[in-house]
């Protein structure tokens, strides 16, 4: 078994960091739709405990939550650090004996985990840093058994261009919208952007049906952090408005971030 590499270096990814009320606005809605569609395969499976493969997991933000759950996870990650910061929040959280932490990446994914042994794969931001995004969401996919399901979540290409005009960059907005991978500049940290329907293509080529797609952080970003703060119920306010704009695909065009559930054909016919 080779040593994992990481293809592409990937900043500290926000979900390292400690729980927040800002931070859970900007995952809810994701982890609403993840928590929906592993209750279904619990239901399909007719299993109370799945197996659950989070790519690029980190310390465990969606990884820990999925374990109090009942499930078995597997955290494949190209960080030391980040696989520590795991084991110790699995430990508090009292469910070390369900998280496992394994490192490498989605391109050496098969050199850590078997092919086809999850219900679940999460691939969250981890796209947009791949040298080939194609190439990565097909391992997660291979990763997933038949009736397995898989929660996509990526750098949304309108969101940055939205930010970049607001913060005044209006050059740089303009060659967001131009450049192929979505990127204003050199100094443009993140690789790739995408919009919705480039991920749901990618979904589709890796053979899997697409059951939903939700903008994630439409408002949270552009939002003054102290307005969330300090007036008195701005935080569930803003988390309904978010929930509420999530499915409108009018909405999907500026989010910042872009979710995208892929389940297995049958599923999604059925």
């Amino acid at each position: 078994m080779r040593p994992p590499v990481s293809h592409r270096p990937r900043p500290a990814s926000p979900r390292s960091g400690p729980s927040s009320p800002r931070a859970s606005l900007r995952t809810a809605v994701v982890w609403d739709v993840l928590k929906d569609a592993l209750d279904r395969q619990v239901k399909a499976t007719g299993r109370e405990s799945l197996d659950v493969l989070d790519t690029g997991g980190g310390s465990g933000n969606f990884a820990v939550p999925v374990a109090r759950l009942g499930h078995r996870v597997t955290v494949v990650d190209p960080s030391p650090n980040a696989l520590f910061a795991l084991e110790r929040r699995a430990a508090e959280a009292d469910v070390a004996d369900r998280v496992q932490g394994v490192q490498g990446d989605a391109h050496g994914l098969f050199d850590v985990v078997e092919r086809a042994g999850y219900d679940a794969v999460l691939c969250h931001g981890v796209l947009e840093y791949m040298d080939d995004p194609a190439e990565g969401l097909r391992n997660a996919v291979g990763a997933l058994r038949p009736e397995g399901v898989l929660s996509l979540l990526a750098a949304g290409l309108g969101g940055a261009v939205l930010a970049r005009a607001l913060a005044g960059h209006f050059t740089e907005a303009r060659q967001a919208l131009s450049d192929p991978d979505g990127r204003w500049g050199e100094g443009d940290p993140v690789p790739h952007r995408f919009t919705a329907d480039q991920l749901t293509a990618l979904v589709e080529a890796a053979g899997l049906g697409v059951a939903s797609v939700h903008g994630v952080r439409v408002f949270a970003d552009l939002v003054p952090g102290v307005l969330v703060d300090t007036e008195p119920g701005a935080l569930d306010a803003l988390l309904k408005l978010e929930t509420a704009a999530a499915e409108l695909a009018a909405f999907h065009s500026v989010a910042t971030q872009l979710h995208v559930l892929g389940e297995t054909r049958e599923s999604v016919e059925g």
